[in-house]
C-alpha cells in the first residue's frame, strides 16, 4: 500500500510541534482571561451575598441543610449546620413544623411569605420567612431557598405606632367625659368644703364619736374630690406630655390611704384577708403621690379580682439600698401563665374577661413607675398566686 504523504512529512515535525504549542499557549491565555472573569463575577456575586443582612439558608426537599450564608454564621456562632435538619437548629424539634414554609413552597412550586414567632431566651422574637423553589439540582433533587429576616424591632415600632392612635383616641374621648364629671365634682367639692366650714360649729354640740366621723368623712370627701380633679386632668393630658407634680412622697401613707379609699371592695369579699407589712421609717421618695396611688389602686384591684373566696393578699413596704424603697403586693390567686407573664405590661392586653377589663391598667403602671426611674416586675405560678414588685429609686439616687 503506497505511502500517504501527511503535513509533517512535507513542513517537518519540530514545525508542526511548534504550531501545536502557539495553539496550546493561545487556548491557556484564552483560559486565564476566562478564568479572571469567572473569579471578578465569582466576587461580585459574594459581595452581593455578603451585604444580604437576611440570614439565607438552601434546604433539600428532606430539609436538610445544604448551605448558608454569613449571617448564621453571627446567628448561631459554633454550629455547624450542614447536613442537619432545619428544624433541629431554628426550633430545636426532632420533627417537621407544622404549615412548614418551605415545604408549601416546593409543593406549589411558588414563592411562599410568612411570619413565625420564636422564642429565644426570654424574648419572642418576630421573623418574616421567604421560601423560594430553585430549579432542579444536578442530581435531581429539589430544593429550596430560604430567607429569614428578623422584625422584631419593626413589629415594637408598629405597635407603639398603634398605641399612640389609640391614646389619641383616648384622649379625645377623655376631654368629653371629663367635662361632664368635672360640674357634678365641683358641687360635691363645694358643698363638702361648705360642711368642713361649718365643723366647729358642731363641736360639742353633738358626740364626741360622731364630730370626729363626720370631720373625717368630709375630708376625706374633699381629698378624694381633689384626686379625682388630678385624674380627669390626667386623661386630658393621656395623649400629650405632661409635667407630674412631683414632691416627698410617704409610700406607707400613700398605702394607707388607697386601703381606706377601697374599704367597699373588701366588703365586697367578706372572706379575703387583707394583710400588711409596712416597714416603719420608710424614707421619703421623689414623685407624684397621685400617680403612685394609682399604682397601688390597680394592683390592688388585679389582686382582688384574681383571689377567689378564702384567699390572702399581702401589701408589704421595705427599705432598699441607697434610701430605695419597695411596695410587694402578693395574693394566692389563680396566678398567670409562663407565656403571657411577658406581655403583661403591653398595652390592651388582658387575661380578663370582656367587660371585665380593657388591659390599660398595668401599662398604666409601668408607665408611672418608668418615669419615676423605678422598675416593676412580676412572678406568678398559675395555681399558686402573684406577686407584684415595684421597687423605686432614693431622693439622692
Amino acid at each position: 500500500m503506497p505511502h500517504m504523504t501527511t503535513l509533517e512529512d512535507l513542513v517537518g515535525i519540530e514545525h508542526c510541534k511548534l504550531g501545536f504549542y502557539q495553539d496550546l499557549q493561545q487556548k491557556v491565555e484564552q483560559l486565564k482571561g476566562s478564568n479572571l472573569e469567572l473569579e471578578k463575577k465569582r466576587k461580585e456575586i459574594q459581595a452581593l451575598l455578603d451585604g444580604i443582612t437576611d440570614l439565607m439558608v438552601v434546604l433539600n426537599e428532606d430539609l436538610t441543610i445544604q448551605r448558608v450564608n454569613h449571617v448564621f454564621i453571627e446567628w448561631f456562632p459554633g454550629v455547624d449546620p450542614i447536613g442537619q435538619h432545619c428544624h433541629q437548629i431554628f426550633r430545636g424539634k426532632d420533627s417537621r413544623c407544622d404549615d412548614c414554609p418551605a415545604l408549601r413552597a416546593l409543593d406549589r412550586d411558588q414563592i411562599v411569605k410568612d411570619l413565625c414567632i420564636y422564642k429565644v431566651g426570654n424574648d419572642f422574637k418576630h421573623y418574616e420567612i421567604i421560601a423560594s423553589p430553585l430549579k432542579t439540582s444536578p442530581t435531581g433533587e429539589r430544593q429550596v431557598l430560604l430567607f429569614k429576616r428578623d422584625v422584631t424591632l419593626e413589629k415594637e415600632f408598629q405597635a407603639q405606632f398603634y398605641q399612640a392612635e389609640k391614646m389619641a383616641t383616648v384622649g379625645t374621648l377623655a376631654a368629653g367625659v371629663a367635662h361632664e364629671i368635672n360640674n357634678p365634682l365641683t358641687a360635691i367639692l363645694g358643698f363638702a368644703q361648705g360642711l368642713q366650714r361649718r365643723n366647729s360649729k358642731l363641736q360639742g354640740a353633738i358626740d364626741d364619736e360622731l364630730f370626729a366621723d363626720f370631720k373625717e368623712y368630709t375630708e376625706t370627701i374633699i381629698k378624694e374630690c381633689l384626686r379625682c380633679r388630678d385624674i380627669v386632668q390626667t386623661l386630658l393630658t393621656f395623649s400629650r406630655p405632661t409635667v407630674a407634680s412631683i414632691g416627698h412622697v410617704d409610700l406607707n401613707q400613700c398605702v394607707t390611704d388607697t386601703l381606706f379609699i377601697l374599704k367597699h371592695h373588701f366588703k365586697e369579699h367578706h372572706d379575703l384577708t387583707l394583710k400588711t407589712e409596712l416597714q416603719d421609717h420608710l424614707p421619703a421618695i421623689l414623685g407624684d403621690e397621685s400617680q403612685l396611688k394609682q399604682v397601688i389602686i390597680n394592683l390592688l384591684t388585679n389582686a382582688i379580682d384574681a383571689t377567689e373566696s378564702g384567699g390572702i393578699i399581702l401589701i408589704k413596704t421595705q427599705i432598699e439600698a441607697d434610701n430605695g424603697v419597695t411596695l410587694i403586693i402578693d395574693d394566692n390567686g389563680c396566678g398567670i401563665p409562663l407565656e403571657v407573664q411577658d406581655k403583661l405590661f403591653e398595652p390592651f392586653f388582658t387575661t380578663k374577661p370582656v367587660g371585665k377589663g380593657i388591659g390599660i391598667g398595668l401599662s398604666t403602671c409601668y408607665s408611672i413607675v418608668n418615669n419615676h426611674r423605678g422598675e416593676i416586675s412580676v412572678t406568678s405560678a398559675v395555681g399558686k398566686g402573684s406577686a407584684f414588685r415595684v421597687s423605686l429609686p432614693g431622693m439622692e439616687h
